[in-house]
């Protein structure tokens, strides 16, 4: 049996400040999580919170006792999955034609997509144009504008060119139109740059804000990272000002309360992410060096 070797200082010394690196990266987030299950009124003593202090869930049943963050949930997990699957069917239905090199027009049409990478209409003319399809202050305005990412369609692209093109070929000789053929066996088979571009596509939906500040306006159509914003900020709408009285009774401090908000919107991304992580490297890494 070979002896192990003894690991040299240098690598050591690599392992330590990995590890370093991993706990200054993980310590806000558990800072956050041990602040938001404290008592409120021990948890104003401020300092570090490596254990909770007094656990407690009196911040969690202060912020959902506000009907709004359950309107923002059910916004939120409506575009979510709503616009996920809308962006992955559509870009898959681009990049497949053409990933084909016998497609006449595939080159001058990459490159007029291509092209929106580096510029783009900006933020007025897009707004102007959303506002004439009378989507304002509607949900569909948080997907459909957005429904295909360039970057995204080009990792699609290129997974759908390093396929083995017998599998089209086999499809056509029985008969099959092309979309039987992506839906039924070129789909089936790239699950890999699919998790992956669902990752990414999920990501950015949970996380965007910026357009449902211009195209929101309804209280009631409100997404969890404008409620985030307002329940950081305590702004001064009629959801917050009645929260803020029954925080002054209960003697629960805002702070709490805006810790149990970050990680009240940070959960489902966080119970996602390990399903499709596996195919997360995986699926950009061959997406990006084939074809």
């Amino acid at each position: 049996m070979r002896k192990r070797q003894p690991v040299g200082w240098g690598l050591g010394l690599l392992y330590f400040l990995l590890s370093l690196i991993t706990a200054a990266t993980l310590y806000p987030f558990w800072h956050v999580l041990m602040y938001s299950v404290s008592d409120p009124k021990l948890a104003m003593g401020g300092g570090l919170f490596l254990l909770p202090r007094g656990f407690a869930f009196d911040s969690y049943e202060m912020l959902f006792r506000n009907s709004s963050i359950f309107h923002a949930y059910s916004n939120s997990l409506f575009r979510l999955f709503v616009g996920t699957l809308i962006n992955v069917t559509l870009t898959a239905m681009l990049a497949y034609p053409l990933s084909i090199r016998r497609f006449m027009g595939r080159t001058p049409i990459t490159l007029l997509i291509f092209f929106t990478m580096l510029f783009n209409g900006g933020m007025i003319p897009t707004y102007l144009l959303v506002n004439n399809l009378g989507l304002v202050d509607s949900l569909w305005a948080l997907i459909v504008p957005s429904a295909i990412s360039a970057w995204n369609f080009f990792i699609m692209k290129n997974y759908f060119q390093g396929l083995p093109p017998e599998l089209e070929e086999s499809a056509n000789m029985d008969g099959a139109t092309p979309l039987r053929t992506l839906f039924s066996i070129i789909l089936p088979v790239s699950m890999p740059v699919i998790a992956a571009i669902s990752l990414f596509y999920g990501v950015w939906h949970w996380n965007s804000y910026f357009d449902a500040v211009l195209y929101l306006h309804s209280q009631d159509k409100q997404i969890l990272t404008i409620f985030l914003r307002s329940m950081m900020s305590f702004s001064a709408t009629e959801s917050t000002r009645s929260m803020n009285d029954s925080m002054t009774i209960a003697n629960i401090s805002e702070e709490s309360v805006k810790m149990a908000t970050i990680i009240a919107t940070m959960l489902p991304m966080l119970l996602i992410y390990p399903f499709l992580q596996k195919y997360f490297v995986k699926g950009v890494l061959i997406g990006s060096v084939k074809g």
